[in-house]
């Protein structure tokens, strides 16, 4: 048994040293324009390192984190425990996501990754061509008490002559910072019809004795019933699609 896992383990190294040898000097990309060029081995290891930052950027630089707090916010104040279940609810922020996101990522298609496919522009002045729309779309959902007080903590307050000087590690916490803040506005807003609906039947059910009857037991069928005749998952989504600034 001992001598089978040992042929075993030399296979598997054989398979691993495969691509290794694989990525040889034949292999190297050419440079655009004169430029460095770099391994295919290194550039799948930058594809790969930029694949794991994926979720972080996505919280940390899109639309997603307004999204996600006011849908689960609505939750709450529809009184439905998990349902819609989480799963649903991602999948909800994701594509209103990419539906707030839709013009960004064109620019940064149009003015960076396509000028870099085509050899027209180098890696580094194309990371600056596609940082420029996320960081207009960054700075127009960011308040600017947010941003100072960030700016005040980190030691770089300035004074800012342009949006360019402002450190991307104090625009991002700035940003989130004041997504949760608009987040948590547009849920108290969410809120205000359905408590008044608990507080209307919380105080029938007291009126008439009934007082070992959940409130929220009789409540939940008013606010299924309010929340569809207003087409309320169509308003909300067009409310948050519209909640966002426009990238200048």
């Amino acid at each position: 048994m001992r001598h089978h896992f040992v042929r075993i383990f030399a296979a598997a190294a054989v398979l691993l040293a495969l691509p290794v040898s694989a990525a040889a000097p034949g292999l190297t990309i050419a440079p655009p324009a004169g430029g460095q060029g770099y391994s295919l081995s290194i550039q799948l290891l930058m594809l790969m390192t930029a694949l794991t930052l994926l979720p972080a950027a996505l919280m940390t630089m899109t639309a997603f984190t307004r999204i996600i707090v006011v849908l689960g916010l609505l939750r709450q104040a529809l009184g439905t425990s998990n349902t819609p279940s989480n799963q649903i609810l991602l999948g909800l922020s994701l594509f209103l996501t990419l539906f707030v996101m839709a013009p960004v990522a064109q620019r940064v298609y149009t003015e960076a990754a396509q000028p870099y496919v085509d050899g027209k522009m180098e890696f580094q002045p194309a990371l600056a061509a596609a940082a420029k729309p996320m960081r207009a779309f960054m700075f127009a959902q960011t308040r600017n008490n947010d941003l100072m007080t960030f700016a005040r903590i980190s030691g770089h307050n300035g004074p800012y002559t342009s949006q360019d000087e402002v450190p991307f590690p104090v625009l991002a916490a700035s940003y989130m910072t004041s997504e949760l803040t608009t987040a948590f506005q547009i849920g108290f807003m969410l809120f205000i019809p359905f408590v008044v609906i608990d507080l209307v039947v919380a105080s029938v059910l007291m009126s008439m004795g009934m007082m070992m009857l959940s409130p929220m037991l009789i409540s939940l069928p008013f606010k299924l019933m309010l929340f569809v005749l207003v087409d309320g998952w169509a308003l909300v989504m067009g409310s948050l699609a519209a909640s966002f600034n426009a990238a200048v």
